[in-house]
């Protein structure tokens, strides 16, 4: 890793009376109630709300365009410049902010599981419950780690900050910059606690690639037998539920490196979607949320103190936060071997993909270049229904490098390690958004269970018409109709229309790679 030197600033910040280094999570849940940020819910766990943006800002992020990374980052709407002399200059504004206030947080820790290719982090926060997230998330020092942290990356964050666009060279009054030269995340104007966390995700995509390690954004299981699985896909796929299973030894449910021996968990806690949440329907979820867990934007009855996880009148993303080792059966360290399984996790609100097909070599590198899915409400700004979109490698929003950098790794990593491949729909079934409905969950689980058993190997399976799929026509537990989704339709025709219109999306979205084999675009896409 790039060993970093904090600039004067922020070393001048952190000398402060008013700093508060590495508080335990009791000063700290104490610290979030005493100072009103958050209320203490029946069950232990800080409950806070984010205001208006109840989910990640990606208009509003930016990477700082200076000499070091400017021909490495691959720049567009994702990834947008910023100057070096508006980084600075509201860098220097947000630092005197924060040294006026009365109370500040730091937290130092690690981003990355593998101790010989972590990342030094520490996180500097105006809130005790937002540097409590990041305790939680990110991996905690031992004391003798403690005493010898330094530093290769930073974040100062502060989310009462509002920038002033028309002097600050900003969209809105929310910005989340990311300089990779001063080794600073800078996050003010938005509560959202996310921001951090996918910032370092940002980060670590940025510097692993350069160790041949391929960072993922994917949760990961372990079986008994020492058979390791991946789960692939946006916010509200099923990573963390999936990947939660009792049967298996949970290694992360978000972020992972890929490296020549094998996957590591990027951070140290979980970060549950949890509307809707039960026991019965995700119960090691259910039971991480304790004392010091974080639940951002849930609604909790104010006499009981009790979380209605069914309400999502905040919001329908509302979120848990939690240490790892909150979840009973977990691989520790947060170390395993090589992927046997890869499953690519799309929730279709065209309702027309197959629960679950096998992918060959070339569909897998299709489907992972393509990250199909549909942005569930909540997760981003503006974003309140079901909404289709692309997100190359089911993780474009945190990816500075070119796509394909991602992609063949992955593709190394295949043939290298002989890996079998799913595509997993969690999304509708009988018809589009607002006609069918959400695949049940214990369909998913049936069918991911049989692909993770080695089940679905051998097993037979017929061709869908429009994608070129292979769905298995018989899964133990699960309807003969549900596995060919033209089936579930009660209109077979309206199937076809609608199934051709989402192939005709992909075929579009594939022509931005075009320097992409021709062997994956004739081989893994649609074929019709």
């Amino acid at each position: 890793m790039i060993s970093a030197r904090i600039n004067d600033e922020l070393k001048g910040l952190l000398s402060g009376d008013n700093i508060h280094v590495q508080l335990s999570v009791p000063q700290l849940v104490e610290k979030a109630t005493e100072r009103g940020e958050a209320i203490l819910t029946a069950d232990g766990a800080v409950r806070a709300q984010t205001g208006k943006y109840t989910g990640r800002s990606p208009k509003d992020r930016y990477i700082v365009e200076e000499p070091s990374s400017k021909d490495k980052i691959d720049w567009g709407a994702v990834n947008r410049p910023i100057s070096s002399e508006i980084f600075e200059a509201l860098y220097a504004k947000v630092v005197n902010y924060l040294s006026e206030k009365d109370e500040l947080f730091v937290f130092k820790g690690f981003a990355g599981a593998d101790e010989k290719t972590r990342l030094s982090i520490q996180v500097v926060n105006e809130y005790a419950w937002h540097n409590l997230f990041v305790h939680q998330l990110f991996i905690r020092p031992n004391a003798d780690e403690l005493a010898t942290h330094e530093a290769q990356f930073s974040i100062v964050s502060a989310p009462t900050f509002k920038a002033d666009p028309a002097v600050d060279g900003t969209d809105s009054e929310t910005f989340i910059i990311v300089n990779m030269e001063k080794r600073i995340v800078l996050i003010g104007g938005t509560e959202y606690a996310g921001e951090m966390k996918k910032s370092i995700f940002s980060v670590m995509n940025y510097l692993l690639p350069e160790e041949g390690i391929m960072p993922m954004h994917c949760s990961a299981n372990v079986g008994e037998d020492g058979d390791v699985a991946l789960f692939f896909g946006l916010s509200g796929t099923g990573k963390t539920t999936l990947s939660a299973d009792a049967d298996r030894k949970l290694i992360g449910d978000d972020e992972h490196g890929w490296s020549n021996e094998g996957v590591f968990n990027i951070e140290g806690g979980c970060y549950a979607k949890c509307i809707d949440l039960s026991a019965e329907k995700e119960p090691e979820i259910h039971g991480a949320i304790r004392f010091g867990s974080v639940l951002e934007n849930v609604v909790v009855d104010e006499a009981t103190r009790i979380p209605d996880y069914a309400d999502g009148s905040l919001t329908e993303n509302t979120r848990a936060a939690y240490p790892i080792h909150y979840i009973d059966n977990i691989v520790t360290p947060s170390i395993a071997g090589h992927p046997n399984t890869i499953i690519f996790l799309t929730a279709d609100a065209f309702g027309v993909l197959p629960p679950i097909s096998k992918l060959t070599k070339e569909q897998a590198m299709y489907h992972f270049l393509s990250g199909f899915t549909s942005k569930l409400a909540g997760t981003e700004r503006g974003i309140t229904s079901p909404e289709a979109t692309f997100s190359t490698c089911f993780g474009s929003p945190f990816l500075p490098l070119h796509a394909t950098v991602y992609a063949e790794m992955l593709g190394e990593k295949i043939d290298e390690h002989n890996a079998q491949v799913f595509l997993v729909n969690t999304g509708w079934t009988g018809g589009a958004y607002g006609v069918g409905n959400r695949m049940e969950l214990k369909y998913t689980r049936a069918m991911v269970r049989a692909a993770l058993a080695g089940q679905l190997d051998d097993v037979e399976t017929e061709t869908n018409a429009v994608f070129g799929l292979q769905m298995p026509t018989t899964i133990e537990g699960v309807p003969t109709e549900v596995l060919n989704p033209r089936n579930a339709w009660a209109d077979k025709s309206a199937y076809d229309v609608k199934a051709k219109e989402l192939a005709q999306l992909f075929h579009d979205n594939f022509k931005k790679f075009g320097e992409v084999s021709k062997d994956i675009i004739s081989k893994g896409g649609p074929i019709a």
